[in-house]
């Protein structure tokens, strides 16, 4: 569904979905003139070509945009080509949203995997399409601050140490240390639990010895 937020991206995949299916015709040539008893086999088949890529262009757009969006841009619109540029001129005028949006996301994401550090990877790359530039050790920052508190220890750890890490080094020690909360979580639960079965065996132990009542 075209946004704000995707639509560079989702225009992109629409033309290629449209030219795949042999209907981006009419979103790369203009018009025919229109036919008259005079026009040729040639000229109706061309117009006929045309006229089906315009059809079913408009309807697969219509298709991808917010339905609130139809009668606005889609009334009196009946070429594919205009309403694709009226879409996008909307959607151009709304980077002040788009940057909201985008900085909203990035500053209320928390850390559960390392998708969620390429996602955030993925939205510093489209604010910096829309001239808001933050560098990679800034984003290394910002992925730090989305880490669980069982993850104090480890920033407390990178924070005192002068050299500064990648976004790959990031990820790399974040599933190292996933992994080592893990284990020391497992070995946590396994020692709370000896001693009770422990005692469980010694009292089994201590009732057979006393034999039947």
């Amino acid at each position: 569904m075209l946004n704000g937020i995707n639509f560079k991206d989702g225009k992109k995949n629409l033309l290629i979905v449209l030219g795949c299916m042999d209907l981006d015709h009419a979103i790369r040539n203009e018009q025919p003139a229109p036919l008259t008893n005079k026009s040729s086999h040639d000229d109706k088949r061309e117009f006929e070509k045309w006229d089906r890529s315009n059809r079913m262009s408009l309807m697969i757009m219509k298709h991808n945009i917010p339905e609130a969006f139809w009668g606005t841009y889609s009334e009196g619109v009946t070429m594919a080509k205009n309403f694709l540029e009226q879409i996008e001129e909307h959607f151009t005028k709304n980077d002040k949203v788009e940057m909201t949006t985008l900085l909203g996301s990035l500053m209320s994401m928390k850390y559960k995997s390392q998708e969620n550090v390429m996602e955030m990877h993925h939205i510093v790359s489209r604010l910096r399409t829309l001239k808001i530039e933050l560098s990679d050790d800034v984003l290394v920052l910002m992925v730090l601050l989305t880490l669980a508190p069982q993850f104090n220890q480890f920033k407390i750890s990178y924070n005192c140490q002068k050299e500064k890490w990648t976004l790959n080094e990031l990820i790399f020690h974040c599933v190292q240390e996933e992994e080592r909360l893990k284990k020391d979580k497992t070995e946590s639960a396994h020692l709370a639990m000896t001693p009770k079965d422990k005692g469980k065996k010694r009292k089994f132990e201590n009732e057979v010895a006393k034999g039947p009542v």
